[in-house]
């Protein structure tokens, strides 16, 4: 698979990968792996944390579950167990996950963090150059490979912003990366900044721990329940989309929020006057499914309030001039790329979906979709196809040389 070379002058280790370098072994990295496997091509996963899936399983909370139905998440080549729920929960995902990484044989270099990954013109060959992660020495190696896939996904890096006062506020403020359940906040009045999925489930869990949750919502936001009659909203509006058009089917999905949910505005969640799917298929911008928070909405158990002014020592002042005193704050701000090396400013690749998949000299990006990991999965059988036909004739045109060679050789 690699061969170590001679040092460079830097007395750095060069590796030699008999195909492509994958960065990241989170479900993208692991799909791609797993699809280039059945077709019996080489190659070397990098990943900076310890384990697979570092996400889900260092930097997410105990009761998250998957928000859409099973079969929408699964990689290439491997259902879930038939056993799962239909919408399974981190551990089970996890589980998942390894014995996905397991079946394929798909062993990680743990504990290597990218530093830089530059194309060399001149031998058409990408240098990655990685630090060991693990313990207080630096090892320092270069892979060398002639096709590079990153799949770092689009939550490598934690979103945190910059409000006024922030930094002054006496109470405890964590990312929702850190937050695993409401147990330790029972009692305490916290703020979840951040209106999303998350944000909706830490302040549930909040509530189910006893805590006063506030959660700030500052823009419009779609929620909708995550099921009608039985059947995943998500589900029914995939269906609808292959006969409907877009506009159609968001009329459909809203009156079917309605018929469950009732007016969401009477509670302070203006909706957006674009659609839900339309939402999701321009920006990117998933709609809550809800899970039991709306209900706690509607109780007054968890507060709705307008965007932060500022943050006072014990206290936060919101734009409508209100000041609430909070003990504790929850970032549920979401996450973004890190990828702008090697792609747009804003760290996902310039050509849109479905082509996103697919850039320059050798260059591949997995998981980068804004659809979930469905779109992880298309991504991954996209990229295997293609390195397989590019990886055949590279095959092909090496034997030849050699073939040549031999027959110079013996005519000597």
């Amino acid at each position: 698979m690699f061969e170590f070379s001679g040092n460079d002058y830097l007395s750095r280790p060069s590796v030699w990968v008999h195909g492509p370098v994958i960065v990241g072994a989170g479900p993208s990295g692991l799909a791609v792996g797993a699809c280039l496997k059945e077709q019996g091509i080489p190659f070397v996963v990098l990943e900076k944390a310890s384990c697979i899936a570092s996400l889900w399983q260092n930097r997410t909370y105990d009761r998250l579950r998957l928000h859409i139905p099973k079969k929408f998440c699964q990689l290439p080549k491997l259902p879930f167990p038939q056993e799962f729920p239909e919408y399974p929960t981190k551990k089970q995902f996890i589980d998942y996950l390894e014995t996905y990484a397991s079946r394929f044989d798909i062993k990680p270099q743990f504990n290597e963090c990218v530093k830089s990954a530059k194309y060399d013109e001149a031998c058409q060959f990408w240098r990655v150059k990685t630090v060991s992660a693990a313990g207080s020495s630096r090892a320092e190696v270069e892979y060398i490979c002639q096709w590079l896939v990153v799949a770092t996904g689009e939550n490598a890096e934690c979103v945190v912003p910059e409000i006024d006062g922030l930094k002054e506020f006496s109470g405890e403020v964590i990312h929702v990366s850190e937050y695993k359940s409401g147990e330790k906040f029972a009692g305490k009045r916290v703020l979840v900044v951040g209106c999303g999925n998350s944000g909706m489930e830490v302040s549930l869990d909040l509530c189910n721990y006893n805590a006063k949750p506030s959660i700030v919502v500052r823009n419009s936001i779609h929620v909708l329940p995550r099921e009608f009659c039985g059947k995943s909203t998500f589900e029914l509006a995939l269906m609808m989309m292959k006969w409907l058009p877009l506009w159609l089917v968001d009329k459909i999905v809203l009156i079917q929020a309605w018929l469950i949910l009732g007016n969401t505005e009477n509670y302070g969640l203006k909706r957006p006057s674009v659609g839900p799917m339309e939402l999701k298929n321009a920006k990117g911008k998933t709609p809550v499914l809800d899970v039991g928070a709306l209900q706690k909405i509607r109780s007054g158990d968890i507060k709705v309030v307008p965007g932060i002014k500022r943050f006072l020592k014990g206290a936060v002042e919101l734009v409508n001039g209100e000041k609430l005193e909070i003990d504790s704050v929850v970032l549920a701000t979401g996450y973004r790329s890190n990828e702008t090396e090697f792609f747009s400013q804003n760290g996902f690749p310039t050509s849109p979906f479905p082509n996103g998949w697919k850039g320059k000299s050798g260059l591949y990006a997995a998981g980068f979709t804004k659809k979930g990991l469905s779109g992880t999965s298309a991504d991954a059988i996209e990229i295997a196809q293609d390195l397989g036909k590019v990886f055949i004739e590279d095959l092909k045109q090496k034997q030849k040389k050699v073939s040549c060679h031999r027959r110079c050789i013996s005519q000597l």
